[in-house]
């Protein structure tokens, strides 16, 4: 694992209004790396993820990017550092097919100024085949497609345009076990291709499968960010609950 993190958040802020949404929370991401980022409704974690997915201007603190300070003020500086989001809503236009989603506002055309449609359809099969060598049905119009293709469809266009940083937001819900699975796999194969993900989600069975790390918040604040093979289920449950560190393992040794 390198040494320098694919991002590091320093001591982030968010107020809306009265609230204090997020306070003084530091989480950081390394390439490879899964971490998963739980915590109850309220906890901060997704206004958190909007803060580097350039959603939400943040109120104070420091995003740095390999090592190097960056401002990420709006989606399209975040997607210049190669960050991109996946929402759970997924954002795909259901009566297209994937390669006119995958190049959706960014579509490749001839030298003549047409569509090129043979190359976005050639560009969608590359990319998903090495994500997902069984989905073969990319014309289909993505409302026909299962959970787990849509996933597939969504990760692939992030994957096309570069992304390096990956935040996806409760990527298994309601899917079932098979599609769960399917996008484990495709979890496993970004790893392996060296991109960080943030994983936002409720599921505690999830996070431990997928997860290298899991950082808890609770009230805005970060109750703390432990290796998944140093703590059990119920130590983070307490985490959430109480908001409170597990007895054992208080100083993270990450490297």
């Amino acid at each position: 694992m390198s040494d320098v993190p694919l991002v590091e958040m320093k001591n982030m802020h968010k107020r809306f209004g009265g609230v204090h949404a997020v306070s003084g929370v530091s989480v950081d991401l390394y390439p490879g790396e899964v971490v998963g980022l739980l915590g109850h409704n309220g906890a901060g974690k997704t206004v958190l993820m909007k803060i580097l997915s350039g959603a939400h201007r943040p109120d104070g603190g420091e995003i740095l990017i390999n090592g190097k300070h960056v401002d990420i003020d709006n989606p399209r500086a975040a997607h210049e550092q190669g960050i991109e989001t996946i929402y759970q809503t997924l954002a795909l236009a259901d009566n297209l097919d994937a390669p006119a989603n995958l190049f959706l506002g960014r579509e490749l055309m001839t030298g003549v100024g047409t569509l090129d449609d043979d190359r976005m359809e050639a560009e969608t099969r590359r990319v998903i085949q090495r994500l997902n060598p069984n989905f073969k049905n990319i014309k289909d119009a993505v409302r026909t497609m299962s959970g787990g293709q849509r996933q597939s469809v969504a990760i692939a266009r992030a994957v096309y345009f570069d992304a390096k940083i990956l935040i996806m937001d409760e990527p298994t819900a309601a899917l079932g076990p098979h599609e769960t699975a399917m996008v484990a796999d495709l979890i496993k194969q970004l790893k392996k291709e060296g991109i960080g993900i943030f994983l936002v989600s409720h599921d505690l069975h999830d996070v431990f499968d997928l997860s290298d790390r899991v950082s808890v918040m609770k009230n805005g604040q970060l109750v703390g960010t432990r290796r998944t093979t140093e703590v059990t289920k119920d130590d983070v449950l307490g985490m959430i609950i109480l908001g409170k560190l597990p007895e054992q393992g208080k100083v993270e040794n990450l490297h």
